[in-house]
């Protein structure tokens, strides 16, 4: 059983920072494309930050040169960090992996989600 556990979020004023974090655990063969995801309020859930196993890296448009995603591999994390944040930032973020847990064996889970607040 894999389980992810996301940590970071809460409230900040306009033009501050948060660092979420998402780690995995569980019978893991290896982890795949990581990437983070928002929904608001009364909106769809949308893809915010991609990395992929080999390092590659893709934003949304939103987000772009204010958000960079990481990743651990050696811990099984993946990072967000978020600055510049502004009041359209805020929702509910989850981390969503592709993890195989052999070697063909492969799906995606979700965290929990943490809810970050920004206040203008």
């Amino acid at each position: 059983q894999v389980q992810l556990l996301e940590s970071g979020g809460g409230l900040v004023q306009a033009g501050g920072s948060l660092t979420l974090s998402c780690a995995a655990s569980g019978s893991i063969f290896s982890i795949n494309r990581m990437d983070w995801f928002r929904q608001a309020p009364g909106k769809e859930r949308e893809v915010v930050a991609t990395i992929t196993s080999d390092g590659r890296k893709a934003y949304a448009d939103s987000v772009q040169g204010r958000f960079t995603i990481s990743r651990d591999n050696d811990e099984r994390m993946v990072f967000l960090q978020m600055n510049s944040l502004k009041p359209e930032d805020t929702a509910v973020y989850y981390c969503k992996l592709d993890v195989s847990v052999s070697r063909y064996n492969e799906r995606a889970y979700w965290g929990q989600g943490t809810q970050v607040t920004v206040s203008s």
